[in-house]
């Protein structure tokens, strides 16, 4: 096996291009959602599909990206996973110009098919591609580009296709049919310009990934862990794994819906979109706060467990105070916000450091196992299609409503507050562990 290179700042820097790439297109949905929801006359549960065909495509390409990464190694996975995106940014064209919402999520499904892959060979690369005792810190500089880039992303896309919104929304209640088409087909042509741009950004970034001083580094070989996992036949036996699978999709779920229903949450509480597409960056900025404090604590001050175990106690209240608070803030910059969207923002903080505390719970001791392990909790991050699906669903319905349909959040914050405090601790289906 090719050895792993000394960590420079060129490859860093490539490196977080593309974590920023994750974001920045990850989050894109949060001012999608209610862009397409006036631009092809849906329902809150049918604009939320844009979550669900986004994340779909993790669960049906986790598997058959490994697969692709085998055959072409990470380098040039890389590029290919940056092409496939420009593609789907490219099915965006079409679509705006027939203002067809299926073709819309076929865009999104091929565009989350690419950050997949790209996501399957960058996360391994980023260990290897320097020494392993500096392993984390590279890991940590990634993690901020990313939810930097989440922070910019709804903050930009909304500046260009939603910069009229609240004018437009009152103008379509009063026009006849064909000017209500006219003026849907103008809004719908707004993400023309944005999505060729992203087409041709990601397709010049694969290109100078082909020529790029990125090693072609060969993942590493299956190696003998002196664990138990030499008494398993099976992933299956496994529960530190499978419950962190579930751990990892409700998590996912959480978070897709903290942010990407943040804004049609506002709308329904009286907040013009001129103001509330931007609430989705307020989630987001509360994620990069907790992001940043878990590097500095976890785990010299506090261990992966109890940061999880905090992390979930805090999502009940903040749910539980999101779902009751009543009136309007009035904190500096806030002033005027409803309290509940203050609440539902802070959830970002609540669940920054889900992820890299569920990860290596869920994959400690799975020895030859790992890999598949690895690709079953890339899989659960379908999670983030299901659970907005059901908001959406529940938020439809007059006696619940969006407020009322977060209570969906704090049965899953208590399943992570479980695995946090007893199952990533089994070693087996016995409750002994």
């Amino acid at each position: 096996m090719q050895q792993p290179p000394k960590s420079g700042i060129v490859p860093i820097l490539i490196l977080g291009a593309f974590f920023f790439i994750f974001g920045f297109v990850t989050w894109l949905n949060g001012t999608l959602i209610p862009y397409l929801k006036i631009a092809c006359q849906l329902n809150t549960s049918q604009s939320l599909l844009v979550a669900g065909a986004f994340y779909l495509s993790y669960f049906f390409m986790a598997l058959p990206s490994s697969w692709i990464l085998k055959k072409t190694g990470l380098k040039k996975g890389m590029m290919l996973g940056l092409l496939v995106m420009s593609a789907g940014a490219l099915i965006f064209i079409p679509a705006a110009q027939t203002r067809t919402y299926g073709l819309f999520l076929t865009g999104l499904f091929v565009i989350g098919t690419g950050l997949t892959i790209l996501q399957a060979a960058s996360n391994p690369y980023i260990t290897i591609v320097g020494p392993i005792e500096s392993a984390a810190r590279r890991i940590s500089i990634m993690g901020i580009c990313n939810k930097v880039a989440g922070v910019l992303a709804p903050l930009i896309l909304g500046a260009i296709i939603l910069s009229d919104a609240d004018t437009l929304t009152k103008d379509l209640l009063t026009l006849n049919a064909a000017q209500k088409i006219e003026k849907l087909n103008e809004l719908a042509s707004r993400v023309i310009m944005p999505y060729t741009f992203m087409a041709g950004a990601l397709a010049f970034l694969a290109f100078l990934v082909r020529f790029s001083p990125l090693p072609e580094i060969e993942s590493e070989q299956d190696a003998v862990v002196e664990s138990i996992s030499e008494s398993k036949t099976s992933i299956l036996q496994f529960p530190n794994l499978i419950l962190g699978v579930i751990a990892l999709f409700l998590y996912v779920g959480i978070e897709v819906v903290s942010v990407d229903t943040i804004s049609l949450f506002g709308q329904s509480l009286g907040v013009p979109l001129s103001i509330s597409k931007n609430f989705a960056s307020y989630t987001l900025a509360s994620m990069v706060i907790g992001y940043i404090l878990g590097v500095m604590l976890i785990p010299k001050v506090i261990s992966q467990s109890k940061a999880l175990t905090y992390s979930a106690i805090l999502g009940i209240l903040l749910s539980v105070a999101a779902i009751q608070a009543r009136g309007i803030s009035g904190l500096g910059p806030f002033t005027g916000t409803p309290i509940s969207i203050l609440f539902i923002a802070l959830l970002g903080f609540a669940n920054a450091i889900m992820w890299p505390a569920i990860w290596p719970l869920a994959i400690h001791g799975l020895g030859k196992f790992t890999k598949t392990g690895s690709a079953l909790l890339i899989m659960a991050i379908v999670g983030g299609a299901c659970l907005s699906w059901l908001y959406g669903r529940l938020a439809d319905i007059d006696f619940i409503g969006h407020q009322k349909a977060y209570w969906i959040l704090v049965p899953c914050y208590i399943v992570i507050l479980f695995y946090s405090t007893t199952g990533h601790k089994l070693k087996n289906w016995s409750l002994k562990g």
